[in-house]
Formats: C-alpha cells, structure tokens, sequence
C-alpha cells in the first residue's frame, strides 16, 4: 500500500499525526537557539606570552620564533600565525576541522612545556594558551568611564567587579576589558644624572626587583607561643619608590628621586578606548562580552541586561555604566523582517491558489500543510543542533516554495479525477498514487542539489575544469 494511501485512509492517526508535529515543532521552535549567523567553531587555540620591555623584533625572536618550531610538528596543524608587539607575543594555531580540540589542546601544552628552556628567563609567567573562535563577534559591549576618577581606578572597577559578574552568567564564554589601564608606577630614568652618580641602569633595574617584593619572612619560636614575622617590602605607588636608596657613592646614598622621574601612571600607555557621546569625546574602559558556541544570543542579552542595574548600583557615582554595541538589536530588527516576509508569503500563496481553484476546502490543504511542514523542519533543525538565523530562516522561506509545488501538484492531479467523475475517496487514492513517487524523486533531486556537499563537489568540478 502507498505511503500517502496509508495516511488517506486513517484520518484520525494522520490528524494526531499533525497535531504531533505542530505541538513538537512550537516546542522546537521555542528551544531553538538564536543568532544572526550560523554558529562556525573552528578548532583554533591562542597561545599568548608576555616580556615586560621588550620590543617586538626581541620577543618575535627569543618567544615567538622557539614556540612556532615546537608547534610545527603538531599533527592537523593547518595553519599558524604570529604577531609580537611591545612586551606581547601571541601564536594563533589553526587546526583541521576533523582535529579534536581537547587532544590539540594537550599537544599545544606539551610544545610549550618543551620550548620552556629557549625562551628568555626574565618572563613573569609561562606561556599561556585558550580557545577562540576567529569567527566570533562580541555581542555585548558596556563602557566605564569617570569625569573625576583616574582611568586606573574605573580599569579596576571593570576587572574585579563587572567582568566577572557577566562572565558568570549562563551562555558567556569569556569577557575582555578593552583599553585597559592598570595602575602601575613608571620611573624614567635621567641618563644624565645616572652618569653624574656614576651608576648604571642595570642597578635601578636590579634595585626595583629586589626591594619591591611581598615575601613570607618566617617565625619565631618562644617558650609559650609563636609569633609570625611580617615584613611587607611591596611599594604601592610612586611616593613610597621616590626616597628609596638605590645606591651609595661617596658614603652618601642615593635615592630614586634623584636619578629620575617617579609617577603614578599605567602599564601600558599605548593601548586607549574612548566612548564618544552625542556632545563630547571621553576616555573609557570597554568590557566586551563573547557568546558560548550554540546558546541563544538575545537570552544571554537580556540575561546580561538584567544584572546591569545591580552592578550599577555596586559602583560610585562618579562612574557611569553605559551600554555599547548590542548585537540583539539587529538580530530581533532580522528576525521581524523575516516573520513578516513569511506571513505575507503564506498569505499571498493562499490567495493565489484560492483565485486559480476556487475551493475553499482545496485552498485549506496547502494552507495547512505550508506551516505545518515548516514547524516539523523546526523539530529536524533541533535535533540537528541548528540555529534560527538569517541563513536558515531564509532556506525556510525559499523551502515554502518546494512545499507549495508538491501540494498544488497533488491537490490538482485529484482534482482532475474528481472532474472526470471519480468520487472524492477514490480520486484522493488514484491521484497520490500517480504522482506520489514523482513529488518524493522531486523533492529529494531539490535537497540534493541544495545541501552543501553537492555544492562543494560542483565547485570543485567546476574549478578543475577550468585550471589547464
């Protein structure tokens, strides 16, 4: 018996059948994630190193240099690049798309492990590497800024308070403080007072390393108890640095002060952001915010938007909170223009095929079938972990098409058969057997065409051809 015969003559199974697929599909549909592109994760690490000092042609030599020769002979390594500015080095280790990334993650770690003894001694800490995904955008981005406040304070501010607040909430993967400024005490040396004081500047270099330190000092043991012996030696800003002895000449000693300029300032001058206002331009720390691969942007928006009063509040006054780029904004301006388009399309195919039959039951078929095709595509796009995005909702709205020929193709054969005499059940049974294997073969030749394998192989076909 046909496939469409067996639905034909169990009305009550095929309807429940549809009431199934309508109740799955607006279930699917609500479960669906939500962006404006489809979710592209492309096995990528980042391996990033620091230097203090150092300029990019030193550390693209002595870091960046040992670190590629190790990573080289990785296996599914497909390509790598690295760039080193001053004090920075950053590898990026793209692999192939059938490369795990937990096992790339450990070989990565392994490379750095065994590159350790080529890289310079002086680096605060060993390399270090994460996950990123090149293809990712920040969705969310807030501004801290402060007319009275030193920007080192509001850069604090974004790292101790708002980044990790936001970094907590379900579906972010990471934040980034943007334009930071960190405090920092920086000394400028005089070359000519140095040479005057006879001392060279490899001594204010091991004079700040060695007297700016917070060490445990130790104990002391006594009959009754024992007393632990604290001796804080971490200078905190610039007027503890000024009066410290750096050396002696001469039996006299002499102090920082003398041989330079010592002021609070930040780690890195270079690096700026600015929030610009509709009347003027002002500095500002940015936090930027990274979706997790597969969650539902506009809920992981409004999950961020609904903890923003509080951490308003958990600031001072003089540093305002204010909300930057916001990707939920174009995507929910998207997804309006595409549910119109899908209601004027069903609508418009409704009336056309009302105009050309002129039966209201004949017109309730594909009416019917339209939505209730695309909610059970919304129940396949869950199971295969898609996403409602603009590419996938314009298949959909392209698909309405493939969905309208195959009714109309079928509601007309049976109404042929209806017009030559045929009562309404054998007409329905004769007519969906004629052309059912036609609408299948049809249907599958368009998905095949369609899917990406096929376009690929085309493409490839193609370009063959055309190389000589």
């Amino acid at each position: 018996m046909p496939l469409s015969a067996f639905f034909v003559r169990r009305p009550v199974a095929t309807t429940l059948l549809m009431l199934a697929v309508v109740f799955f599909g607006v279930l699917a549909y609500a479960a669906l994630p939500v962006s404006d592109l489809p979710t592209v994760d492309f096995p990528t690490l980042s391996v990033g190193a620091a230097l203090p000092g150092g300029d990019p042609e030193t550390l693209a030599a002595t870091i960046a240099s040992p670190l590629e020769r190790q990573f080289s002979a990785i296996a599914g390594l497909d390509s790598m690049t690295s760039s080193s500015a001053l004090g920075t080095s950053s590898v990026t280790l793209q692999f192939a798309l059938d490369r795990a990334i937990d096992g790339a993650a450990v070989d990565v770690q392994t490379a750095i492990a065994e590159a350790a003894p080529l890289l310079p001694p002086g680096m605060p800490s060993p390399p270090t590497f994460r996950k990123v995904n090149p293809a990712e955008q920040p969705i969310f981005v807030v501004a801290l800024s402060s007319e009275t406040r030193p920007l080192s304070d509001v850069d604090e501010y974004a790292e101790t308070l708002i980044a990790p607040q936001i970094a907590a909430i379900d579906g972010v993967a990471q934040t980034n403080v943007l334009g930071g400024q960190k405090y920092a005490v920086r000394v400028q040396v005089d070359p000519e007072r140095l040479r005057a004081q006879n001392i060279g500047i490899n001594e204010i270099d091991q004079f700040l390393q060695n007297w700016n330190v917070n060490l445990p000092t130790g104990q002391l043991f006594g009959a009754t108890r024992t007393l632990t012996i604290k001796a804080n030696g971490q200078l905190m800003n610039a007027a503890a640095f000024r009066p410290s002895i750096v050396a002696v000449r001469n039996g006299a000693p002499v102090r920082l002060q003398q041989v330079a300029a010592v002021i609070d300032s930040v780690e890195d001058t270079h690096s700026a952001s600015w929030l610009f206002d509709p009347d003027a331009v002002h500095r500002a720390v940015l936090v930027s915010v990274m979706k997790q691969p597969g969650s539902n942007t506009l809920a992981v928006i409004d999950a961020i938007r609904r903890v923003l009063p509080r951490i308003r509040g958990q600031l001072p006054p003089p540093v305002r909170l204010i909300e930057g780029t916001d990707r939920a904004v174009s995507i929910r301006a998207a997804f309006r223009d595409i549910k119109i388009t899908m209601a004027a399309t069903l609508a418009l195919v409704v009336f056309v095929i009302f105009l050309f039959l002129r039966s209201a039951p004949a017109t309730l078929i594909p009416a019917l079938a339209l939505p209730v095709s695309i909610l059970g595509t919304f129940v396949v796009m869950r199971l295969l972990h898609f996403s409602l995005n603009n590419l996938s909702l314009m298949a959909v709205i392209l698909s309405f098409g493939f969905v309208v020929d195959d009714a109309i193709v079928m509601l007309e054969n049976i109404v042929r058969h209806i017009e030559a005499g045929a009562d309404p059940l054998t007409a329905t049974l004769d007519g969906s057997r004629e052309v059912g294997f036609t609408i299948v073969s049809m249907t599958i030749s368009l998905a095949a065409v369609s899917s990406p394998c096929c376009s690929s192989a085309a493409f490839s076909d193609a370009s063959s051809a055309s190389s000589p």
